[in-house]
């Protein structure tokens, strides 16, 4: 707990001052160009890893970097609330999902129902990934387990980009070129980010 308050005493002090004005101009407005959807996994920062300043990056952080597909309901949706607020109401120019190497969530897909008894609610949302999984059951074998997370973690980004494609007015956008769909997989042990290339259909590694 100590460490938390001295990091805000810390950055009151060091950072804040580094960015004052930047600071007081965010009092009045946010007008972020992205939106930046990634895995709650406390190793994939994402302003670190663009390398942006406070404003820049919408953020949204869940379990495997998921996005649920587009649909009217009376429940408690945060995810695709927050998706719907970034598209409609901030107009942001691109929206990035990130995925990263050693991703607990990808790896839970695996899991026997037994094994998740006691995170019900995270055995639920990772529901949003089953095809991935399916899909890559067929395409590697059972014992090749670095195969099986690698592909596990980029499909399902690739998965992701095609639940936004429900959102309204996405793909209007993409057709009009005012909005941007990136998707990412994010090595955490060397920095490298591979980037989805869509006429090809791979992952490229960004230099």
């Amino acid at each position: 707990m100590q460490k938390l308050f001295q990091g805000v005493v810390e950055f009151q002090n060091e950072e804040f001052e580094k960015y004052r004005d930047l600071f007081e101009d965010l009092g009045k407005q946010q007008n972020p160009h992205t939106l930046f959807i990634g895995c709650s996994d406390a190793r994939v920062v994402p302003n670190l890893i663009t390398k942006t300043d406070p404003g820049e990056l919408f953020t949204i952080r869940n379990i495997a970097n998921l996005v649920p597909p587009y649909r009217k309901t009376e429940e408690y949706v945060a995810t695709t609330a927050a998706i719907e607020y970034a598209i409609t109401v901030l107009g942001v120019q691109s929206i990035v999902v990130c995925g990263h190497s050693n991703c607990g969530g990808c790896n839970a897909l695996y899991q026997d129902r037994e094994s998740m008894k006691q995170i019900p609610h995270v055995a639920k949302w990772l529901e949003l990934a089953s095809e991935v999984r399916d899909r890559v059951k067929t395409l590697v074998p059972e014992h090749d387990l670095q195969a099986r997370e690698w592909m596990t973690e980029q499909l399902n980004v690739v998965e992701q980009l095609k639940h936004l494609l429900t959102y309204p007015g996405v793909e209007e956008r993409l057709e009009a070129g005012t909005l941007n769909l990136i998707g990412w997989h994010y090595i955490i042990e060397t920095g490298e980010v591979y980037n989805y290339n869509f006429e090809k259909g791979k992952f490229e590694l960004l230099k």
